[in-house]
C-alpha cells in the first residue's frame, strides 16, 4: 500500500491518522505541492485531479479522502471510526462534515493560492479568510460538544472516531494560519487527548519525510 502524500495536506493528515489508528502499513510517497509536483503528468495519471492525497492499493488507486476512509472502515473493520449505535454515528459524521464540508474546502491550498493570484490578497488577508470560516466551524463543533454530556474524552464517546479523524489536522491547520484556539476549551481538549495517543503524533506534519 502506497500513500502519495504531502506533510502540510490537511486531508493526507487525515488520512494518516486513520490508517495509524486501523494498523495499517503503508509506504510514504511525498508529492511536493510547493513544486506542483502533484499538477504533473505523472501524478496525473494516478489522480485525473491533481489532489493528495491518493492511496495506491492492489493494482488500483483510490482517491478522494472520504471515500477512502470509507473503504478503509469496510476494508479493515477493526477497530472501529464510526460508533455501534446509528445516532452516536450520526453525531460523528455530522462533526466530520463540519470540518470536511465547510471548513476545510474553502481554505484549502488552490483556493488561498486563488486568493492571492486572482484577487490580490496579501498574507494579512489570507489568513483573515481562514480565520474566519475556521471560528465559524468551530464554533459549531463547540456547541454540540457542550451539548452532549456523555461524550467523554473524545467527540462523541470514549474512543476517538472519524470526527477527530478530520478535527485534528483542522486545529493543527488553525495554529498554522495564527487563529487563537483559547475560546474554544472543548475542542482543544479533545486534540490534547488525541495527542497522547502515538497514533495521532506519528501522523504529525512536522514528523513527516518531506516536512524538511
Amino acid at each position: 500500500m502506497k500513500l502519495y502524500s504531502f506533510f502540510r495536506s490537511g486531508t493526507s493528515h487525515r488520512l494518516r491518522i486513520a490508517l495509524n489508528l486501523k494498523g495499517v502499513d503503508y509506504t510514504y510517497v511525498p508529492v511536493d505541492l510547493r513544486r506542483e509536483e502533484h499538477l504533473g503528468d505523472a501524478y496525473r495519471a494516478l489522480n485525473p485531479q491533481g489532489l493528495v492525497p491518493a492511496l495506491a492499493v492492489e493494482g488500483r488507486v483510490l482517491t478522494q479522502t472520504p471515500a477512502i476512509l470509507e473503504w478503509l472502515e469496510e476494508r479493515f473493520p477493526s477497530p472501529p471510526l464510526l460508533p455501534a449505535d446509528a445516532d452516536a454515528r450520526a453525531r460523528v459524521r455530522t462533526l466530520a462534515a463540519i470540518v470536511g464540508c465547510d471548513i476545510h474546502p474553502v481554505n484549502n491550498r488552490r483556493i488561498l493560492e486563488s486568493l492571492r493570484s486572482d484577487f490580490g490578497a496579501d498574507e494579512a488577508a489570507v489568513n483573515r479568510w481562514c480565520s474566519r470560516w475556521i471560528g465559524e466551524g468551530f464554533d459549531a463543533i463547540e456547541a454540540l460538544l457542550a451539548a452532549d454530556p456523555h461524550r467523554g474524552d473524545y467527540c462523541v464517546g470514549d474512543t476517538p472516531t472519524l470526527a477527530e479523524v478530520y478535527l485534528v489536522p483542522q486545529v493543527e491547520s488553525a495554529r498554522r494560519f495564527g487563529v487563537d484556539l483559547s475560546r474554544w476549551p472543548r475542542i482543544t481538549a479533545v486534540d490534547a487527548a488525541c495527542q497522547r495517543l502515538a497514533t495521532f503524533r506519528c501522523a504529525a506534519p512536522a514528523l513527516q519525510p518531506d516536512a524538511a
